[in-house]
């Protein structure tokens, strides 16, 4: 089957478009792998065998050699790593259950309650991150590993919470019904029939709410500090007046990111039947 010329200029438009996204990671990736003299040996515009001649090369490990072993960066990973785990797996049950309670019980103002939830994401986090700061400062909880979980999941919550609804809106309620006539308990209909039927769901959810914490730099850098410092902040302190650390900044990129791509690549599937089965119900 001939395919139609309107399908091929779509398919060149989304190439192209991929070539345009991906090019960053790929210039960060590479640059990584080279030495600092060759990273901005840039050739000039439509110098085409200058540019063949960029990914011309011979691969080192000498930047993440330098961040790994001169450095307390497997600390600030580690940091990154158990912060990320250990928020998603509070702010995710927790966002299931208020979802589901919210969902299943006859309250007065229920969609007022949502929609206090969903605006607490509205504003900004700078906006509150002064007044966040004097608390945590009062609360003795400042460059501390439970403060910083606290944080998070504070800002996680709602997230989840907004996310879930739909899902679980969407299983009908005859359903869980029918199974308590047979006998079911409450607690069994969520884990038999409710959680298997929103395990997309769950699956988007874990994702975003884990790229919400991975990725962030302003939490960490006022309310972490150099108590729990995470590789966000450690690597932006490549840069100081001593000059900028071009490759090692590069290689703490590819560090920060490939774990999320790994991650994204195995839960891909769930997460795009999760961001669309919302959609389609």
């Amino acid at each position: 089957m001939k395919k139609k010329p309107i399908d091929v200029g779509i398919a060149m438009v989304f190439i192209v478009f991929a070539l345009w996204t991906l090019a960053p990671l790929i210039f960060m990736a590479i640059s990584s792998l080279k030495v600092s003299g060759e990273i901005f040996a840039i050739p000039r515009p439509r110098d085409w065998v200058g540019f063949l001649n960029w990914f011309r090369f011979e691969p080192t490990l000498y930047h993440f050699h330098i961040i790994f072993s001169k450095g307390q960066y497997l600390l600030y990973l580690r940091n990154s790593v158990l912060l990320t785990l250990v928020t998603t797996a509070i702010a995710v049950p927790l966002g299931f259950f208020t979802s589901y309670g919210l969902s299943r019980a006859k309250l007065p103002g229920k969609e007022n309650i949502y929609f206090w939830v969903i605006t607490t994401r509205m504003a900004p986090p700078v906006l509150v991150l002064v007044p966040l700061y004097f608390l945590f400062r009062d609360l003795h909880l400042l460059q501390t590993f439970h403060g910083m979980v606290l944080a998070y999941t504070t800002f996680s919550l709602p997230f989840a919470i907004w996310l879930l609804r739909g899902f679980i809106d969407a299983i009908p309620i005859q359903l869980e019904e029918a199974a308590r006539i047979d006998g079911l308990s409450r607690f069994r209909v969520v884990t038999d029939i409710v959680l298997p039927l929103i395990r997309p769901g769950l699956g988007a959810c874990v994702m975003l709410v884990a790229l919400l914490v991975w990725n962030d730099y302003l939490f960490a850098l006022i309310l972490g500090g150099r108590g729990i410092k995470t590789l966000t902040v450690a690597i932006t302190e490549l840069e100081s007046a001593s000059g900028i650390y071009w490759g090692q900044i590069m290689a703490g990129g590819i560090v920060l990111v490939v774990p999320m791509i790994i991650f994204g690549l195995l839960v891909r599937r769930h997460i795009v039947k999760g961001l669309t089965m919302g959609t389609l119900e």
